[in-house]
């Protein structure tokens, strides 16, 4: 007499209720019931990723090695904040923002009082004082800018342009009349 199994069969036709087989021999290849999307990445795409990031890596380290590049934009841009940042305290608070320059430094002081001399340094937005940007290793002025000041009206006392070292085609410009700081 044959016994029936009872269960239900699968799409290989395999019984529910009949023993696994053990973990080390299956009739079938591995992987050969995966989906593509399990089955992971042929040699030759690895290959193809390998060559791909070997180029950029030769390509773009280099321009990461010589960091002065990034630190002169950093220092520009910098330097453009801290100057409009005094022009527009100089407005909110009507007093007069001195901006002070040395080789490789800004820095900004205020008036105490309406029409005074800048007597006391002025809190940055992150609340430090004195607000100071200093440059990074190798990055300056060029050309050193004269010290100013801007005036509660929003007007500079001295008109100018200058660059940072490492930024040849961008300049920053104070405008006299107006205080206006603009990138060129």
């Amino acid at each position: 007499m044959h016994e029936v199994a009872s269960g239900t069969a699968d799409e290989r036709g395999a019984i529910d209720d009949a023993p696994a087989l053990p973990q080390a021999w299956t009739p079938y290849p591995l992987g050969a019931f995966r989906s593509p999307a399990e089955r992971g990445f042929t040699l030759v795409e690895l290959i193809v990723v390998l060559i791909v990031v070997g180029i950029l890596a030769v390509a773009v380290l280099p321009r990461f090695a010589n960091r002065t590049d990034f630190d002169a934009r950093g220092f520009y841009d910098g330097t453009l904040a801290v100057l409009r940042y005094a022009q527009k305290s100089a407005v909110a608070q009507r007093r007069t923002v001195c901006v002070s320059f040395g080789a490789a430094a800004v820095s900004l002081t205020i008036s105490s009082v309406f029409g005074g001399a800048c007597d006391t340094p002025l809190t940055g937005p992150n609340g430090v004082a004195p607000y100071v940007l200093a440059a990074p290793s190798g990055v300056a002025f060029a050309p050193l800018p004269a010290n100013f000041s801007f005036l509660p009206s929003g007007a500079a006392s001295l008109g100018q342009s200058f660059g940072v070292t490492g930024m040849s085609v961008n300049t920053i410009t104070v405008v006299a009349a107006t205080g206006y700081v603009r990138q060129n």
